[in-house]
């Protein structure tokens, strides 16, 4: 019962800090609205490069608009495959959070495969594929009375503050003061089960710059208008993503806690890298985030190298493409194909390369 409540207290911290750094993209993107250059359609080098650079952000914020700006045509095929190969999903918020080195290189490297593609794609594909427009496309956030940052409403909204921004400030305060107080130091801690040296230093920049996204956090809870906390933030970030991370960091954990106890998963994992290369990519085809924690657990223990990590983080996209699924099933089904192509390429090549 001890181990089960250590591993609840870590999920609940990794929850956490993955629904803070969604809510820093999710308020990034209300500042950054409307950016989009006019001669983008006629573009191609600069739809890859911006389909890339939208699949890099964490989350599936970036995918979303590239599918919308890809059903309304104004972007084509090979940037929505860069977007798609460069886009991790909420995996990409974990991997930040606990091998946040590795996570850079990652998404570097993601970065340079998708826009490689994109160009590959979009030679072979050009405009074949460009989709009908829809009567229900996926719109952009345009809401007029969306606004980040008001200095003449925030007084007024400390006065009369609402139920759900004061349970909010409590709530991210306490667990600020929790984390400096020591609360991720147990017996059973995230710490032990996601260090692969079991180092000292590692831990602590996990812990800092969690306390730095935090602050941050406390500060966006404090000076967004009531439309953001509603919409943005109570509606979409803990609706509809905090119990669902929570439940897969936490089955994650638990299930690779007491598997640890029976099995050398490191020996397991070493003697079938190939079976567990498809199996990371077939995994990849999901449209949804949580499946995928168990490579970033399975790599940030020392289990898993870093070529399968980097597959599945090729084929999978969160649930950034299910937007696409509606509008354009064909394109998905192409799309996700080709990633799979690539993913198991890149896999395999890193493999033999023996990284």
């Amino acid at each position: 019962m001890e181990t089960v409540l250590a591993i609840g207290k870590q999920s609940l911290m990794i929850t956490l800090f993955v629904l803070s750094m969604m809510l820093i993209i999710e308020y990034l993107n209300v500042l950054t609205r409307g950016i989009w250059s006019k001669d983008l359609k006629a573009k191609t080098w600069k739809q890859i490069l911006l389909g890339a650079l939208l699949g890099i952000i964490p989350g599936c914020l970036g995918a979303y608009t590239a599918v919308s700006l890809y059903v309304h045509n104004i972007i084509g095929v090979g940037a929505l495959v860069s977007t798609m190969i460069a886009t991790s999903g909420d995996e990409a918020f974990l991997m930040f959070s606990i091998i946040p080195e590795t996570a850079l290189l990652l998404h570097v490297a993601i970065f340079i495969i998708a826009i490689v593609s994109g160009f590959a794609v979009q030679a072979v594909f050009k405009n074949r594929l460009a989709p009908k427009l829809s009567a229900k496309h996926f719109h952009l956030h345009d809401t007029p009375d969306c606004v980040c940052f008001e200095k003449k409403a925030i007084v007024y909204q400390l006065v009369h503050i609402r139920p759900k921004r004061l349970f909010l400030l409590l709530f991210i305060l306490a667990m600020t003061l929790l984390l400096i107080m020591g609360f991720s130091h147990s017996e059973v801690s995230i710490d032990h089960i996601i260090s692969m040296n079991h180092s000292e230093g590692h831990p602590a920049w996990i812990r800092i710059t969690f306390l730095v996204v935090l602050i941050f956090s406390f500060f966006t809870v404090l000076t967004v208008n009531d439309h953001f906390l509603e919409k943005h933030l109570w509606g979409h970030l803990l609706r509809k993503h905090f119990l669902k991370i929570f439940l897969w960091s936490f089955g994650t954990l638990l299930v690779f806690h007491y598997l640890d106890q029976h099995f050398d998963l490191g020996q397991l994992v070493s003697e079938n890298l190939w079976l567990v290369l498809i199996f990371a990519v077939l995994i990849g085809i999901i449209p949804e985030s949580g499946p995928h924690f168990i490579f970033v657990i399975m790599f940030a223990g020392g289990t898993l190298p870093f070529s399968i990590l980097l597959a599945n983080s090729i084929v999978q996209d969160g649930h950034g493409s299910l937007p696409l699924i509606a509008e354009a099933p064909k394109s998905f089904m192409i799309i996700k194909m080709i990633n799979i192509a690539v993913g198991l390429a890149v896999g395999a090549a890193g493999l033999l390369l023996g990284f």
